[in-house]
């Protein structure tokens, strides 16, 4: 009885209720569009001729690889045992800060130097030795399907990267508190950590790379800050390979390596 009694009293109750909670939620909706899209921000970073800033962001990186001609070429006595070559998409983060330098309303230069933390993973692929004794066959010749198997090894390179890009920022006029932007430049980056260090990598990589960068994102202005989610991606122009560094079990079978990143930044201003 105590709780049919309950769901009594709430239904007689219902149409006060449900404006209790619709007044609510208008009531938050017209406070957040107020913040958020009524001329109410008096942050003023725009009109100052340098204004700084700081991000975090989320990455997916990994290699562009290209095979070289003996890895084409099937009979290579090096190459012959390699399958093929996979280059992975891996996450990781980096942060830095924004510095701006303000030529117009709706043209910047950035300088965001940042620390980045990366892994490169690869899957290398070696035919197996054939299959012998399967029954009722005897022993398949190389032509027949699956006459080898595939034995996969996963390499990882872990590097700690400074870069220092140089952004050119084109922006919308402002709409209430937005604007649209794009963006686009390049970066110089070096690893931390020595060559010599790096010798020991399953891929030999030299530690030093200029990339080209472009992205687009949207400026959202608070009261006090202005918050703008981007997405950048960025390409390696230098071939980073190094096959006399590399195991020789797969080393002949890369012509270059170059780096590539779709990142997602978080920028404060």
């Amino acid at each position: 009885m105590q709780t049919t009694h309950f769901w009594y009293q709430l239904h007689l109750c219902r149409a006060k209720v449900i404006f209790s909670v619709l007044l609510l939620v208008f009531g938050l909706s017209d406070g957040f569009a107020q913040g958020l899209f009524g001329l109410t921000s008096t942050s003023g970073s725009d009109d100052k001729p340098i204004s700084y800033g700081f991000f975090l962001s989320g990455h997916t990186s990994g290699y562009q690889l290209r095979y070289s001609e003996a890895f084409v070429k099937a009979s290579d006595p090096v190459t012959g045992g390699v399958h093929s070559i996979y280059p992975k998409l891996t996450p990781g983060f980096s942060l830095g800060f924004i510095g701006i330098l303000r030529f117009h309303d709706q043209v910047n230069l950035l300088f965001t130097p940042k620390i980045g933390f990366y892994e490169y993973h690869t899957e290398v692929n070696y035919f197996a030795s054939p299959i012998n004794n399967l029954p009722g066959t005897g022993n398949p010749s190389p032509s027949e399907p699956n006459a080898f198997g595939i034995r996969t090894e996963e390499l990882v390179n872990e590097e700690t990267v400074v870069e220092l890009p140089l952004l050119f920022k084109y922006r919308s006029q402002r709409f209430n508190n937005t604007r649209m932007y794009f963006i686009g430049g390049g970066s110089y980056q070096f690893r931390t950590k020595s060559q010599d260090e790096a010798n020991v990598d399953p891929i030999v990589t030299s530690g030093k790379d200029f990339t080209i960068e472009a992205g687009m994102g949207f400026e959202i202005y608070f009261r006090f800050f202005k918050f703008a989610p981007e997405i950048r991606f960025s390409h390696g122009l230098n071939n980073l390979y190094l096959p006399e560094k590399t195991d020789p079990a797969f080393a002949s079978a890369i012509e270059s390596l170059r780096r590539k990143s779709i990142t997602i930044y978080l920028n404060f201003q």
